[in-house]
């Protein structure tokens, strides 16, 4: 098997997805003859013309708004928003006719697309280029939420979600674009949306995390052994796989939740309050939230805002010393 990175994944994927497919269509902002700004669509313009790998203008709203239409009409739009932090512009149609669609028509209608965009910091690319705005998307109801943390699952999670019939917000964490790398499976395979994974089985304490905060909070795991922390790369974010959370935490008894975006009202937030709900016999400390901090995302201190392994090591520290 191939030693591909996240970018070569979703390459791949895109390639055996419009092949197998011809109503899948690309579209957005310099992903034609240039490739993409991370090469994520690098040579499909040539392989597939400029009918199917759709150069647009910088206009996010249009993008989105032009892929409802044509998914709604029987084709599969994936269109890619060069930065998560751009996506705003297109907020409205994603929340309020994306998400809402088959809902208000009663069911008679459907947009199924996938939008891919890059989240997260860690590339020097300050707060107007390193933001994870993953938590708006769920709040808002009516998309799956689905973020990777490696080439396997990226490549099959996204078969999964082009041909599936919900519309999908696919979150790539461009931190780990090319430092994420592993063998990937050539050819066709999927990973069923919905699904954590467990990435290391311990009885300590359960750790939760995804994108490129999974590979921190790994590197945390492994330098304190004596933790015996079960690792979850939660995956998709929404659907949650709750039956697998749960099963850890009750377990465990300790459950420590890791992302970048600001932590209040983050998705942590609600991780933590669905553990509770169904957990709280068997907790025998308060939950932990090592996340972002709620300011913008700062460019010189990128590495203090970020929960890197230090921290996140310091914070299960102190969870396993923690008492109800």
């Amino acid at each position: 098997m191939p030693q591909w990175n996240i970018i070569q994944a979703v390459n791949d994927a895109l390639r055996i997805e419009m092949k197998r497919d011809p109503r899948v269509v690309l579209l957005g902002e310099d992903i034609g003859k240039f490739g993409g700004v991370f090469r994520a669509t690098a040579g499909l313009y040539e392989e597939f013309g400029e009918t199917r790998v759709i150069d647009t203008p910088l206009a996010e709203g249009g993008i989105i708004g032009a892929a409802i239409g044509m998914a709604m009409y029987g084709l599969k739009p994936v269109p890619e928003i060069q930065f998560s932090d751009f996506i705003f512009p297109a907020f409205d149609q994603i929340v309020n006719e994306l998400g809402k669609l088959r809902y208000r028509s009663g069911g008679q209608y459907s947009a199924p697309l996938v939008i891919r965009t890059p989240v997260g910091g860690g590339i020097k690319g300050g707060h107007y280029h390193s933001q994870s705005p993953e938590a708006l998307f769920i709040h808002a109801g009516g998309l799956q939420v689905v973020c990777p943390s490696n080439p396997v699952d990226a490549k099959g999670l996204l078969l999964s979600a082009i041909r599936g019939e919900d519309p999908v917000l696919f979150l790539e964490p461009k931190r780990v674009y090319r430092a994420a790398k592993g063998e990937v499976p050539e050819g066709d395979y999927t990973i069923p949306i919905g699904e954590a994974k467990v990435v290391r089985e311990g009885k300590g304490m359960t750790v939760l995390a995804y994108g490129a905060m999974l590979h921190e909070a790994e590197a945390a795991c492994a330098e304190s052994p004596d933790l015996d922390a079960e690792l979850i790369d939660l995956r998709t974010l929404w659907p949650l796989d709750l039956e697998t959370v749960t099963r850890s935490v009750q377990k465990t008894g300790r459950c420590a939740i890791v992302h970048e975006a600001p932590r209040s009202c983050g998705f942590g937030a609600e991780i933590a309050a669905l553990v509770q709900e169904r957990c709280f016999y068997h907790l025998e400390a308060p939950i932990l939230r090592i996340a972002g901090w709620d300011t913008p995302f700062p460019y010189t201190l990128e590495n203090d805002y970020l929960p890197l392994a230090p921290r996140i090591r310091k914070g299960l520290g102190e969870l396993r010393g923690r008492r109800p």
